[in-house]
């Protein structure tokens, strides 16, 4: 059974402090989309600040400004973080394509920063066929560049972790921390840890033993000091298989336990942690229905 929203925010309470929420839309402002998360009682956000499948830019507006800086007042949900486009990609080999991705990254730095917003999560990129070194090192010249014309800029840049489909960089810890070695300021990286993607690119969380060594891997590599936003996402295609597909909390390939692990690890508990898994329709809240499964893991025996 979903809860409705109201029974929701008693979970919430009853879970105690934790950072939790959802990816929310920013239809009809981009403010709307924290309102939206105050009606399921939530601590955290992720939002886009434009369309995320288009290159055209988007000019936020006084107007824009302050009222999604009143509704950060407003709803309490300062654990927030807005996630780059998905056409960005710094590794290109074609210098055109890196130009416009770098424009806009730091775009979207921009707005992060006029918003109040702490956290931008973007996906590292693609080689394209020239190779995981030389796709790493551009991503790290292009960071590099864009926090050189951009000093002032406060948001912390989080690399994503990836499935690894296609070309696709940053599916193994080691990559990550390639790119955040050439990275001058690395005060301003930091990692979004996405379950389903670590799970697809072969590191496994489904039971303790499991959790543990993925976890030390993490902390061995990249440091937890890195990890600074979590993206909570069953996996609908087997471990290993770096294909990128979400399922609901606790009925894909990851199952229950794995997310009982997070959700109670005290290593964990001040980091933010939304899911983007399937909206449904009016008749089906399956943001209820994700966070409820969530919420009822922390206080749900082992």
């Amino acid at each position: 059974m979903i809860p409705d929203r109201n029974r929701l925010k008693e979970l919430f309470k009853a879970a105690g402090q934790t950072y939790l929420g959802a990816h929310f839309s920013i239809a009809g402002g981009i403010h709307k989309a924290l309102y939206t998360g105050q009606s399921y009682g939530c601590t955290a956000a992720q939002i886009f600040t434009k369309n995320a499948t288009t290159w055209k830019e988007r000019q936020l507006t006084d107007d824009d400004i302050s009222e999604f800086r009143r509704a950060v007042a407003d709803t309490g949900i300062t654990r927030i973080a807005a996630h780059t486009s998905y056409l960005i990609n710094l590794a290109s080999p074609d210098r055109e394509k890196r130009d416009r991705s770098r424009h806009a990254l730091a775009e979207e730095l921009i707005r992060a920063d006029a918003l109040g917003v702490p956290y931008v999560v973007h996906h590292p990129g693609a080689h394209m066929g020239s190779g995981m070194e030389k796709g790493v090192d551009l991503v790290a010249k292009e960071v590099n560049e864009i926090f050189y014309r951009h000093p002032e800029r406060t948001p912390r840049l989080l690399l994503e972790t990836t499935a690894g489909q296609g070309t696709g960089i940053g599916h193994r810890f080691e990559q990550l921390a390639a790119i955040i070695e050439r990275i001058d300021a690395q005060d301003r990286v930091g990692i979004c840890l996405d379950t389903c993607h670590i799970f697809a690119a072969g590191y496994d969380i489904r039971n303790e033993n499991a959790y543990r060594e993925t976890m030390a891997q993490f902390e061995a590599v990249l440091g937890m000091e890195r990890l600074l936003f979590i993206h909570l996402n069953d996996s609908l295609k087997a471990l290993g298989s770096r294909v990128d597909r979400h399922a609901h909390i606790g009925q894909g390939a990851i199952g229950p336990e794995g997310f009982r692990l997070i959700m109670t690890d005290p290593k964990l508990a001040g980091i933010p942690k939304v899911i983007e898994t399937r909206k449904g329709s009016d008749k089906e809240d399956c943001d209820a229905a994700n966070l409820a499964r969530l919420l009822g893991l922390i206080t749900a025996p082992a």
